[in-house]
């Protein structure tokens, strides 16, 4: 399993690509890119990117701003840390497809080549899949003993697990018949409708 500090690295050295920013700006990005449930707080950033330049993954620069007695810091990408940050795209073992790092991994999947992409989704499934059979095993076993709304969470979880199971499916197909590198998004119903 990834650490967290492994994947908020990740996660900057991605963002650093798109270009220099401010350690607020990186924070309010990352925020979004973790979601609702997985919120980063300053006291989880700074000492992440003070670990980064002590390795010279990034670097910073600051300016003074006739508003503030503070300069602003900004932070960009070393050489050293386009390496990392292509290493790190580059792997396709079980930490690309587990909960804590693959949604970063996604979300900076087009600087990735098609075939590492495959195997990363294809991975992903086959774990969810595992969890899934899992679930649904557990189920059976207790649906007779939960309660109604234990047996809806149990249920909520299956249907959770198989929606993204499908959803990585149709990615892996899009990917499959897609000639380029650039990942195609799967259409919906709805698009198609």
């Amino acid at each position: 399993m990834a650490r967290r500090a492994e994947t908020i690295e990740l996660a900057v050295l991605g963002l650093l690509h798109e270009g220099p920013m401010h350690g607020y700006e990186l924070r309010k990005r990352l925020n979004l890119m973790l979601g609702w449930g997985r919120v980063l707080s300053y006291g989880s950033l700074y000492p992440t990117l003070k670990k980064m330049l002590k390795g010279q993954l990034i670097e910073e620069s600051t300016a003074s701003t006739p508003l503030s007695r503070r300069p602003k810091i900004t932070y960009q990408v070393t050489e050293a840390g386009t390496r990392e940050f292509e290493r790190l795209m580059s792997e396709v073992g079980p930490t690309a497809w587990e909960d804590d790092n693959f949604d970063i991994r996604f979300a900076f999947f087009s600087s990735t080549d098609m075939e590492i992409r495959l195997r990363v989704l294809e991975g992903r499934r086959m774990r969810l899949q595992e969890r899934l059979d899992r679930i649904q095993r557990e189920l059976s076993m207790t649906q007779k003993e939960a309660d109604r709304y234990a047996g809806e969470l149990q249920r909520h979880g299956v249907e959770s697990v198989e929606r993204e199971v499908n959803w990585l499916s149709d990615l892996i197909n899009a990917e499959r018949s897609t000639p380029s590198s650039t990942p195609v998004p799967p259409t919906t119903t709805a698009e198609t409708s």
